[in-house]
């Protein structure tokens, strides 16, 4: 029976211990010193920027957080104790926005089924008075996995150009809709977006205290913006392939197949001299 991707505080304390792993996922200098100082107990740390990504030189090559290649990230499950019996929970402190969502798409992605992102994030632990202290939890010892390639769908560039005005495909940007409309641009070389594509901003997945909508409201919502668009014609970006997979992890809680991730997202095709379009008065 499948699991839900989603799982609250409460139900993480009645986890059985034996094949548990818990993994705080974050973002730089900021998110390592805090995981030092403090998490939930037992958990281990991954970096989006040097553990989920393969940053290249220019983000004009493949966005600016390409996926890193399926060895490293082979090693990388070894060294957190991770393989297909596994049972991994994810959190990260921004709603599971930041690293945490990117996390679980991979795992999915690579075959590992039993993957939870924490409702709520760090805060809801803490929140709950789960156990948190600064030791660090040394991982189980495991086989490293043999990975051939990643399973969830994908989809490049070339092919977003060919499709994003299409009528029969959808193009989801989860950006901030100022981003979106083209009216600021606090990271990326140029503001607005995509062609054809469709804003629905990732934070709508979330209620005012930073948890998942309830996943019959969740499909509501997205049955009303992708009716009559199966699965394998979407594909979901955002700024970076980052918070784009917090949209993927909210469609697959209502119910919906994972659409494609279009992993160089707008940091890529911004660089490369793609058709921009703004909406601004």
């Amino acid at each position: 029976m499948k699991i839900s991707p989603i799982i609250n505080a409460a139900e993480l304390r009645n986890l059985s211990k034996g094949n548990l792993v818990i993994v705080d996922a974050g973002s730089g200098d900021a998110a390592s010193e805090h995981y030092l100082s403090e998490h939930i107990d037992g958990a281990l740390y991954v970096d989006l920027n040097k553990d989920l990504a393969q940053i290249p030189e220019n983000a004009k090559d493949g966005g600016r957080h390409p996926l890193p290649d399926l060895e490293k990230f082979a090693e990388l499950l070894a060294t957190l104790g991770i393989d297909e019996n596994s049972h991994i929970i994810v959190y990260d402190d921004k709603n599971a926005a930041n690293a945490a969502a990117r996390f679980w798409w991979m795992l999915r992605s690579v075959g590992i089924e039993n993957v939870q992102v924490l409702n709520g994030g760090f805060q809801a632990a803490k929140a709950q008075g789960f156990p948190i202290n600064s030791e660090i939890a040394e991982a189980g010892k495991v086989e490293k996995l043999t990975l051939k390639k990643w399973k969830l769908p994908k989809v490049d560039m070339d092919f977003i150009e060919k499709n994003s005005e299409n009528p029969e495909f959808t193009v989801i940007d989860v950006r901030e809709k100022d981003r979106y409309d083209g009216k600021s641009e606090p990271i990326d070389e140029i503001a607005g977006h995509i062609p054809g594509a469709v804003n629905i901003p990732f934070k709508e997945n979330l209620n005012e205290d930073g948890t998942f909508k309830n996943p019959d409201i969740l499909r509501k919502k997205y049955d009303k913006i992708l009716k009559n668009t199966n699965s394998t014609k979407i594909a979901v970006h955002c700024g970076s392939g980052v918070t784009a997979c917090h949209t993927l992890l909210a469609l697959d809680y209502a119910g919906f197949e994972i659409p494609s991730l279009y992993v160089g997202s707008w940091s890529e095709w911004s660089r490369n001299d793609k058709p921009v379009a703004k909406n601004i008065d």
